[in-house]
């Protein structure tokens, strides 16, 4: 029954479509493809820490400048205040000093 041409499987074989199916070797390209999608992960994931740690170095820095410009800022107010405080204890002395 089995001739030289049905040896190989013809396309309206039940074998054929139950054989079609699966890819050859797919327990080794299955294997072989994961590692090489987690390895792709991985370096994927390591590239975006270095730039999320980058981007956080840079935000630091532009916060650090802030703080030191708002503080430098604060000082300059500061001895301000401490001026107008004593230009208002002198002027209350003279006011004092006037009406005794």
């Amino acid at each position: 029954m089995c001739t030289s041409a049905c040896s190989k499987l013809s396309p309206c074989s039940p074998l054929y479509i139950a054989f079609s199916n699966q890819e050859p070797y797919s327990k080794g390209n299955n294997l072989r493809n994961h590692r090489l999608n987690r390895k792709r992960r991985l370096s994927k994931g390591k590239k975006v820490a270095v730039l999320v740690k980058k981007e956080m170095e840079i935000k630091n820095l532009r916060l650090y400048m802030e703080n030191r410009s708002i503080i430098e800022e604060n000082e300059k107010l500061r001895k301000k205040a401490f001026l107008l405080h004593q230009e208002n204890q002198a002027l209350l002395y003279q006011l004092q000093k006037e009406v005794l």
